[in-house]
Formats: C-alpha cells, sequence, structure tokens
C-alpha cells in the first residue's frame, strides 16, 4: 500500500467534502426564502411532500449516510427528543441519499419515529445546498432547516455537531417562537 498516496487522497476528500462547488452555492437557499418545496419517497414508501406539512413547523435533516455512527447518533437524538419538538409544534423529516429500503432498516433498526426520506438522485439535496458529490460519489451533507409553518426557511445550521443538534434545535425553535416568527 502506498500510504503518501492515500493520505493525500484522504486529505483532497476532507477538502472536497467542505468545499462547496459554484453550483451547489448558487442553489443553496437562504434565511427568510420560501422552502423548495418537494415530493419525495419515505422508509414505508410513502411519497411525502413538503407543503403538506403548511401550518406546523419542520424540522428538515440532511444526513450522508443510514446507520452509520454520526448519522445514527443524529437520528436517535431526534427520535429521544420527538416529543419535546411535537410539543412545540415541530415535525422532523430526515433526508439522506439512500434508498427507501436502506432507510427502512435504519428506521426499523432504532425505532425512527419520523419520516426518512430517499432523495436518491440528490435533486432536493442540491435544492438547499446540502449535497456534496464527487465524480459518482454522492452524499447529503450534515445540514438542517427549521421551516415556519407560512413555509419560509427560519434558521439554517450549515455546521451540525450530532451529540447535541436535536437539544439546539429545540432551544432555536423556542427562540424563534418567542419572536414571533
Amino acid at each position: 500500500m502506498n500510504w503518501p498516496h492515500l493520505a493525500l487522497g484522504l486529505a483532497m476528500m476532507m477538502f472536497i467534502s467542505h468545499s462547496s462547488s459554484a453550483e451547489e452555492v448558487e442553489m443553496a437557499v437562504a434565511t427568510g426564502q420560501a422552502a423548495p418545496d418537494f415530493s419525495l419517497r419515505d422508509q414505508n414508501g410513502e411519497t411525502r411532500t413538503l407543503s403538506t406539512y403548511r401550518h406546523h413547523w419542520v424540522v428538515l435533516y440532511f444526513y450522508p449516510k443510514d446507520d452509520t455512527p454520526g448519522c445514527t447518533q443524529e437520528a436517535c437524538r431526534f427520535r429521544d427528543d420527538l416529543p419535546a419538538l411535537r410539543k412545540l409544534g415541530a415535525e422532523v423529516l430526515g433526508v439522506s441519499v439512500d434508498n427507501p429500503e436502506s432507510h427502512a432498516k435504519f428506521s426499523s433498526k432504532y425505532s425512527l419515529p419520523f419520516p426518512l426520506l430517499a432523495d436518491t438522485d440528490g435533486k432536493v439535496a442540491r435544492q438547499y445546498g446540502a449535497l456534496w458529490s464527487l465524480a459518482f460519489i454522492r452524499f447529503a451533507k450534515r445540514q438542517t432547516f427549521i421551516i415556519d409553518p407560512q413555509g419560509k426557511i427560519a434558521k439554517i445550521y450549515r455546521q451540525v455537531r450530532s451529540e447535541t443538534h436535536s437539544q439546539e434545535v429545540i432551544e432555536d425553535l423556542k427562540a424563534l417562537q418567542r419572536s414571533g416568527r
């Protein structure tokens, strides 16, 4: 094995994963904008459309891959905090480029009580500026969007720590609701 080449390859992947292409920056949404609508299949094969959640707060979180350590931790934190989020009138939707079958296994394994949406072509992640791609490899970046009951983006998290993120979302939802958003 050629260790210098392996180290260089890993360093390049890390750099690329933290970089954004002009297309991604162009497609990224901003706070105050209408959230791009979408229709995606969930882990049960049901089609979920963002517009059906109008009049609710939505926590739309993108994650790289089912059943990986950080993604599992983040999903389980949202699962455990779901009663508090729902008490605030919020629904949680997870999105990755994995297929519905992968989502079904992940959801079942960890008893996830919210929809995991299959954005297999990466179109929705791209609209939100949350797609990372290199040649044939595509992942959703770990990013979250709070969408208000009128369908506008109220808060964007471009940097997420999976172990504390759901609590951060709860606190920010409370603040947004206190401020009349």
